[in-house]
């Protein structure tokens, strides 16, 4: 969309170049589009594009704004650039994630933090793995200290600025003193292996940024305008962290919804966009309230909702598009019965002309997804359920296990992972010499084992840092042994070649780079991939996915499955449900639809094996009656319902 076509809040956003500026923008407000159309503005106003940060949470948006932005840059004739910056790389806008700018910053001050280059980033799995390896040797019962729950709890102080070391519990209070011993072991283990989770990548860089002012002023000098995506989702340390990236002249643009703030339990804190204002004086405000996705309907329905808020700024979304359908309700006999419907009525859609790709179901819990794959099974519908990471497949994080361990030796996690995949006649005796480092004790059969071993890591290494990812994937896919193990073996293994060779193929994308810094990022993305990037694009399937994972997307039509209290809202364990976040999250899921809503509950469901009645949700109440028309009418009465428990 060029200038001219933006409306006057987004135009007054855009031309905005100097100082805070805060952008309250509703969903489907066109944030995106001003963001980029901001960048532009900024460039041809003579700002250097290096000198441009932003930053937002997921791969697939920062993906997406760079692509925008870049083509933005090389189509406009005002900006005169010699060579393509999509082609070059140089002398463009930084886009990136939080996570991924922390790579970046902590891969730079590598040795200052004490740290290797080729530092070992550690997913949930990885961490969990070290939890229980720390409890073990802290002589301490898993079932009491469940490592889950340990490791959220962690999470949970980091996100808020606290290390190991800063964690100072009263000596009288057991648990948080005990924590506190499992989280030192945990840290400990993290260092050894050269690793760092997922909370480092952003503490760590807070850290570096506050207490070394060299540090800070090169990025503050390298970063003039800064830019945030989705702040109302910051937690703390991305709060402290933002701020440290801007100097004085306080150039920074924040863009973010109150309303769609739902990830508290992550640590994100609406604080960080309702005090914005205070920590920087002077900020000019602007809400962005026409949205250009959903009918008038959807919208009126989403503001009932949204307006029922306390925490919240008063913003009111319209639209110019017409009034569209009424939101759909249908009350099912049972999950079954609800799934049924749902299938059903996608089917009547798909007749109708409307591409698979454009229906979307969510749902609050990912269990209620079980009976749904059923019916879209049975019906022979395509789907695809958000959440199966191609990252998280064996045979592909076997492979960059190869790789990982060859970067980084110490990363014993990748190693004992590796070590016998496929068997190489290595067993967890030898396993236990080769990381106590007391291999001369292993007979001479072993030690030449083991020789063999390292030399297939050393051969890897050899090449990431010689060779395009895409040839250190074949090489290591060959040299390790596994492609001739899966080429020879039942048609899963041949099926989980496949995969290793679609690895190869994405690591193709990031063969332009210089062969370290490609290896690298393969590997950060591959670590940082979230649900949404397992997104096939022009996949023409059903999407099925939480109403979490459906952040930032947007479907023609979409089902709200399981409105009933107690699931959605959804009420926690320890009761402590915020009812106002679960408010937010309705809202987040009727935005998702562009042309219709329907919304369906189940009279009995079975949840933890045992059937009980249920009371649909207090949000389909909320929403006036000359927005919602039944959907259950000619359909199979509640007597019949049950038989369709024999067909899924």
């Amino acid at each position: 969309m060029t200038h001219f076509e933006l409306n006057p809040q987004q135009k007054e956003a855009v031309a905005h170049d100097s100082g805070p500026l805060m952008i309250l923008a509703g969903a489907g407000a066109g944030k995106t589009r001003v963001i980029t159309q901001r960048i532009l503005e900024l460039i041809k106003k003579g700002t250097p594009p290096e000198k441009i940060l932003a930053v937002t949470f997921t791969n697939k948006a920062a993906k997406e704004m760079r692509e925008r932005v870049l083509a933005m840059i090389d189509a406009d004739v005002e900006i005169n650039r010699p060579v393509s910056a999509r082609a070059t790389g140089l002398a463009s806008p930084y886009v990136s994630t939080f996570h991924s700018l922390g790579v970046s910053i902590l891969r730079e001050n590598a040795k200052e933090l004490g740290l290797k280059r080729h530092f070992t980033i550690f997913d949930r799995a990885d961490s969990v793995r070290a939890i229980k390896n720390a409890l073990k040797h802290l002589g301490l019962d898993p079932k009491q200290f469940e490592p889950r729950a340990m490791l959220s709890v962690i999470s949970r102080h980091k996100s808020d600025g606290l290390s190991a070391d800063t964690y100072q519990p009263d000596i009288g209070d057991i648990k948080r003193h005990t924590l506190g011993r499992i989280w030192k072991e945990y840290e400990a283990r993290l260092k050894k292996e050269g690793a760092l989770d997922f909370d480092d990548l952003l503490l760590r860089t807070y850290i570096v940024l506050r207490d070394n002012a060299a540090v800070r002023e090169h990025y503050q000098k390298r970063w003039s305008h800064v830019h945030v995506d989705e702040y109302q989702d910051t937690n703390r340390v991305q709060f402290a962290l933002t701020q440290l990236l801007v100097d004085e002249k306080a150039n920074i643009c924040v863009v973010g919804d109150i309303d769609q703030n739902i990830y508290s339990w992550r640590g994100a804190n609406l604080a960080n966009l309702l005090t914005f204002e205070e920590e920087f004086p002077g900020t000019k405000l602007v809400l962005l309230e026409e949205n250009y996705r959903s009918t008038q309907n959807i919208l009126a329905a989403a503001n009932i909702i949204i307006e029922k808020n306390v925490k919240r700024k008063d913003k009111t979304l319209y639209t110019k598009n017409e009034a569209g359908e009424l939101l759909g309700l249908y009350s099912a006999y049972s999950e079954d019965d609800e799934a049924r419907f749902i299938v059903q009525t996608s089917q009547e859609r798909i007749d109708a002309g409307v591409p698979p790709r454009e229906i979307a179901v969510l749902y609050r819990a990912n269990f209620q997804s079980r009976a749904l794959e059923q019916a879209f099974m049975f019906r022979g519908i395509p789907y695809q359920v958000l959440g199966t990471r191609f990252f998280d497949r064996k045979e592909v994080k076997d492979v960059l296990s190869y790789i990982r361990a060859a970067l980084n030796p110490d990363s014993q996690g990748d190693i004992a992972r590796i070590v016998s995949t496929p068997p190489r006649g290595i067993g967890k005796m030898t396993l236990s010499k080769m990381f106590g480092g007391t291999e001369h004790e292993l007979s001479p059969t072993l030690q030449k084992k083991v020789g063999a071993f390292k030399a297939i890591l050393k051969a890897i290494r050899d090449k990431a840092l010689s060779e395009k990812p895409s040839e250190t994937i074949r090489f290591t896919v060959q040299a390790s042994g596994l492609e001739m193990k899966l080429r020879g073996g039942t048609e899963e293994d041949r099926e989980r070649l496949e995969n290793i060779k679609e690895l190869a193929t994405l690591a193709s994308k990031y063969d332009e780079l210089p062969p370290e810094e490609g290896i690298e990022k393969l590997l950060e993305d591959a670590a940082l991939a979230t649900d949404q990037d397992s997104l096939v694009k022009n996949h023409n399937a059903v999407k099925l996915m939480t109403v979490h994972a459906s952040k930032g997307l947007e479907f023609d039509y979409v089902f709200v499955a399981g409105l009933e209290e107690g699931l959605f809202p959804h009420e926690k364990l320890d009761q402590n449900t915020d009812e106002e976040e679960e408010r937010r999250l309705f809202y987040v899921a009727l935005t998702r639809a562009r042309k219709k809503v329907f919304l369906t509950h189940a009279i009995i469901r079975s949840i933890f094996g045992s059937q009980s009645m249920q009371t649909a949700s207090q949000f389909i109440d909320d929403i006036s009656e000359e927005y919602i028309e039944n959907s259950d009418e000619d359909r199979t009465p509640p007597h019949e319902r049950k038989m369709d428990l024999i067909d899924f």
